[in-house]
């Protein structure tokens, strides 16, 4: 058995390694682990960038990786807590979105500002305890190559946005997107598709 698989295994051990790497009660990195393993331990593409006011909520227990000349831009956050947090290559996360893992993000992706993207829920089921002492459950988000969001979207944990799709402005998106899709509203339904065979985009009757 392996050290971290004794560590998960073993509770007090897992809490002393919680306690040693997250400021307790929050849900941000100690310094040394921002300094001093996060460097070493995640990936960032040639030529990406992430701005300087941006929130890296990151871990070295899940992956946390940026693609060649991808940018997060200023008041993002980005938490890998629960699950990893994995962008593309060229893709742009813009001002003031909320990345929370489980979350693969593609190639060519732009999202526009604040966006929510959130591949956790909070249990709730037991009414003896309150909701924030009762864990979490993950489903993962993915959200396919040459995809663009705009502002104000949230997207629910479970969710897949397929290739080349548009979610439009202030959208909802509780279900999977198909590719090549133009989806709109609360919730989001899809109201274009591209059709190959006629070259076209055509709208869908609701």
């Amino acid at each position: 058995m392996g050290l971290k698989e004794k560590i998960k295994s073993h509770n007090r051990l897992k809490k002393l390694a919680h306690w040693s790497i997250l400021i307790p009660n929050q849900t941000r990195p100690r310094l040394w682990v921002k300094w001093f393993v996060n460097p070493f331990y995640h990936k960032k593409g040639k030529g990406a960038y992430v701005r300087r006011r941006t929130r890296l909520d990151v871990t070295p227990w899940n992956k946390f990786e940026l693609g060649i000349k991808s940018t997060i831009e200023d008041f993002s956050a980005i938490n890998n807590g629960v699950g990893p947090v994995v962008i593309g290559d060229r893709t742009k996360i813009g001002l003031s979105n909320t990345i929370i893992g489980p979350v693969t993000i593609g190639n060519d992706i732009r999202l526009a500002q604040n966006i929510t993207l959130s591949g956790l829920n909070h249990n709730y089921e037991d009414i003896t305890l309150p909701i924030h002492e009762q864990g979490v459950s993950t489903s993962p988000i993915v959200i396919e190559d040459e995809t663009w969001i705009g502002a104000n979207v949230v997207v629910v944990a479970g969710v897949t946005i397929g290739k080349h799709s548009i979610v439009a402005a202030g959208s909802i998106v509780t279900k999977d997107v198909p590719p090549y899709s133009v989806a709109v509203g609360n919730p989001a339904r899809i109201i274009k598709q591209y059709n190959f065979e006629t070259s076209t985009w055509e709208k869908i009757k609701n």
